[in-house]
């Protein structure tokens, strides 16, 4: 199979480098010349074979809604379109209309997995036809995790339901994160345990609260064990916030997924022990950029 891939950062051409090493054909192309393997959005979709399928990844926002835009023109009756980004779970139906009025099909795809995807597959959400998922199914075997399908892989439902399903993924993933960070900040403010480092390592075999997440907070604490190189500041990429909405909005109670959300509000006004947990992780599962210590930077916003 050969596919189109657009953006090629962290992710993208982690999954690109994957995605070959799966047997896959992957023409891709960025505006950095320095990754790109075509000029342009044309030359990429005049390199693929029909019926074309075009995965973009890029951020979410207006760059995903315009790359799509510029896509549409481009593409013909039985081609794809597959946005892997993060993108707001409402924008899909907006993008998939316009796509639908030339005949291209459009599905939406959350993926988990950082910039460990590449060795260790991506957890994949994914909302659209079923004819189209099984048009695309070669690439979502080949970006998933080794073993069953169900296991790293879901057709979550219509237009839209991938990416909500990853909205929503999201959201525990702050609430983790941060219990994982508060756990931190209360070993460290205890005199009586000697070894916070080992304390977390220990914790990950044989323990209700071991995940990859525990690992990846062991391997922080072993490159800096007291957080002294992270200043206590954390961004929030959306997600957090979109789940939120929608659980004002559907009524349903989420005091977690709040309660990790304003903290990190709160790291931008004052250095904070937990909120240098959560740098750490986001830097350690996805490459994010940490902020050195340093004067604050102030309450900070997201923004298409």
């Amino acid at each position: 199979m050969h596919i189109g891939l657009v953006g090629l950062g962290k992710m993208g051409g982690n999954m690109r480098a994957r995605l070959r090493d799966k047997g896959i054909e992957v023409t891709g192309y960025d505006p950095n010349p320095d990754v790109t393997d075509v000029p342009s959005l044309a030359a990429l979709v005049e390199a693929l074979p029909s019926p074309k399928v075009v995965w973009v990844m890029v951020p979410s926002g207006k760059i995903t809604r315009d790359t799509v835009a510029n896509l549409a023109p481009l593409l013909k009756d039985g081609d794809l379109v597959i946005d892997g980004g993060n993108s707001k779970w409402t924008d899909d139906e907006v993008n998939a209309k316009l796509l639908a009025e030339r005949g291209t099909g459009y599905l939406d795809c959350g993926v988990s997995g950082g910039v460990w995807g590449r060795e260790n597959g991506y957890g994949l959400m994914v909302g659209g036809a079923k004819g189209h998922v099984d048009l695309a199914l070669p690439v979502f075997d080949a970006l998933r995790p080794e073993g069953p399908r169900e296991e790293g892989f879901v057709h979550a439902g219509g237009v839209g339901a991938g990416h909500y399903s990853k909205m929503v993924h999201n959201g525990v993933e702050y609430g983790l994160m941060h219990a994982y960070a508060e756990g931190y900040e209360l070993l460290e403010a205890k005199g009586i345990i000697t070894d916070v480092p080992a304390v977390f390592k220990a914790w990950t075999r044989g323990t209700v609260v071991r995940s990859w997440l525990l690992d990846l907070m062991v391997r922080a604490l072993e490159e800096d064990p007291k957080l002294d190189n992270i200043r206590g500041y954390a961004q929030d990429s959306g997600e957090g916030r979109w789940t939120l909405e929608q659980a004002i909005e559907n009524a349903v109670p989420m005091p977690v997924l709040a309660a990790a959300l304003f903290a990190r509000f709160s790291s931008r006004q004052e250095d904070s022990p937990s909120i240098k947990a959560v740098a750490a992780l986001r830097n350690q599962f996805g490459g994010h950029a940490v902020t050195s210590a340093g004067p604050t930077s102030g309450s900070g916003s997201t923004k298409d």
